[in-house]
């Protein structure tokens, strides 16, 4: 008898004939958080000088009664047994599990499940990544068990996080803002298209409140709603990156199958690059953005966050589509499996332009001879500079305008519509609301700019963007730029290029890096290609130890 057959039929005869019995998950006791706030009142980032880690609006045990109502017949052991075949794994290796009767779909969602509970439930461990829950996540997977015959996407029956920002029916979508806890609004274009490919939407993840667009010099990954998130690779001494940053820790410690994020200038790369995970930020256009809670819907993306690049390309082939109520969808390059040849990348021959400043930071300046040592051509060269003072501008000029056309179409449940609406309610406990202010909402609030000069400044923000990227490219016929982290990311956002974000190394204190790669819009096949086989190579991601 074959060793995968013989351990699938010992987890059944182990597990299957229990009586049914419901995880008694121990209640959420809320404590005295003065001691961490106060030990990093010093902290060298002024970003991580943290007012406060608990929200003061979420009921913790709200969502483990919800969470322990789907652990019927799942304990710590079964956990345990199932640890190997699912910590870590991607995605055809979860689905090759599914095959052999190793894992169904609806264990694979509990064990998920579990563990957000291990760890969420602890104090000593919480990163405050979860603002809700699915309820009806493991139902929606014993279906996919009922049905596996309708699978034609890797996607199928896989437990997925979304941003809080991004539409759910089945949850609120709160921005993270105490103003939207009630916004009930209908699924997403790419919420829908996950649920069409059979992906089963496992929750909502924490998040820097309004996309990071509320206040000025607040820490990343902070909302009124979903508290403090934290990062896996070192609780109150790393910072999550943002606005994504939910997102981001919840896969760096094994939450989820995959994730999705939303990125204005940086906010997938950013929170990825933290978190030591792989990040895409696609083409503005290549993901609908309709039912997502805007900041601009000039260069807003919605984009996939993974472990690894396989994941990342299946996740984005599953929510990718032409959109008739998204306009940017118009050029879409149409349907595109960009996991089925992913393993054919190469960067042998491949010119990749190094920016030369950045090579006095020493991990980047070995990763560029790794890769030239793989094959790759290296051109090092200086970008022009830009001035992007108005970038801004542009940023509040749209949300002013997009935010309430979102609210009309998809916040039934909500009456506030303007930024003036949304100051007014803030103010009236500034404490529990806006701890850290909302500088950027009242300065949204007094500025006004006319419709012809917001087309303008889009036109030429736009271009120069381009014109920054362009050029290099040109001059020295690159197949991508190289950067780190999320430092190039407000030029990729306003020239609308994608970005994909993948794991680099470690500085001395443990906090993660990324090198990321930029390429021309609708390359992500090519950018995937590059990145899977950088990954191959390289294998530099390490799981965050307390989260082993």
């Amino acid at each position: 008898m074959k060793k995968g057959i013989f351990l699938s039929l010992l987890i059944v005869l182990v597990f299957a004939c229990k009586p049914k019995s419901c995880t008694v998950i121990p209640p959420w006791k809320p404590y005295d958080e003065s001691a961490e706030l106060a030990a990093n009142a010093n902290h060298p980032s002024k970003k991580m000088q943290y007012k406060l880690i608990q929200s003061k609006f979420l009921d913790k045990n709200e969502i483990w009664k919800i969470v322990s109502d789907q652990l019927c017949n799942f304990s710590e052991e079964k956990y345990q047994t199932l640890k190997p075949f699912i910590l870590e794994q991607d995605i055809p290796t979860l689905q090759s599990h599914i095959k052999s009767g190793i894992l169904t779909y609806e264990t694979l969602t509990q064990w998920y499940l579990y563990r957000i509970v291990k760890f969420e439930n602890d104090r000593e461990k919480a990163l405050n990544v979860l603002i809700s829950i699915n309820p009806y996540a493991v139902s929606e997977a014993r279906k996919r068990d009922k049905n596996r015959s309708a699978a034609d996407h890797p996607l199928f029956g896989m437990p997925i996080l979304l941003k809080d920002n991004i539409g759910f029916e089945g949850l609120p979508t709160t921005a993270g803002a105490v103003a939207l806890m009630e916004n009930r609004s209908r699924d997403a274009f790419i919420t829908a298209a996950i649920k069409e490919k059979g992906g089963i939407i496992l929750g909502k993840t924490n998040l820097s409140e309004w996309a990071n667009y509320l206040c000025q010099d607040c820490p990343n990954g902070y909302s009124a709603v979903g508290g403090q998130t934290l990062n896996a690779y070192g609780r109150r001494k790393i910072d999550t990156g943002g606005s994504s940053s939910g997102s981001g820790a919840a896969m760096a410690a094994n939450y989820a199958a995959a994730a999705v994020g939303t990125e204005t200038s940086g906010s997938i790369l950013s929170p990825s690059s933290k978190s030591s995970i792989v990040g895409l930020k696609p083409t503005v256009g290549l993901l609908s953005r309709s039912g997502i809670v805007p900041l601009s819907g000039t260069v807003d993306t919605p984009g996939p966050m993974t472990r690894n690049i396989t994941d990342n390309a299946i996740l984005l082939s599953a929510m990718s589509g032409k959109d008739l109520s998204d306009p940017a969808t118009k050029d879409h390059p149409g349907k595109l499996n960009y996991w089925e040849n992913i393993s054919a990348g190469t960067l042998k021959g491949l010119r990749f332009g190094v920016i030369k400043s950045f090579l006095k930071d020493s991990i980047y300046k070995v990763t560029t001879e790794k890769i030239a040592s793989l094959g790759g051509i290296i051109i090092a060269f200086e970008p022009g500079q830009l001035k992007f003072d108005d970038f801004g501008t542009m940023l509040g000029a749209d949300m002013k305008t997009d935010l309430p056309d979102y609210l009309s179409k998809y916040a039934s449940r909500v009456t506030l519509r303007t930024i003036s609406d949304f100051v007014a309610f803030n103010r009236k406990d500034l404490l529990k609301n806006i701890p850290y202010g909302q500088a950027r909402f009242e300065e949204m609030q007094a500025k006004n700019i006319s419709q012809e000069e917001l087309i303008q400044l889009r036109n030429r923000l736009h271009q120069d963007g381009v014109n920054y990227f362009e050029k290099p490219l040109v001059e020295n016929q690159l197949d991508a730029i190289l950067s780190i982290d999320n430092r190039s990311a407000g030029y990729a956002a306003a020239a609308k290029y994608p970005c994909l974000a993948i794991p680099m190394g470690y500085r001395v204190n443990g906090e993660p890096c990324s090198l990321t790669f930029i390429a021309r819009p609708f390359e992500e096949d090519k950018l995937l290609k590059m990145g899977y086989a950088f990954e191959q190579a390289t294998k530099i991601r390490k799981m965050p130890v307390d989260y082993r």
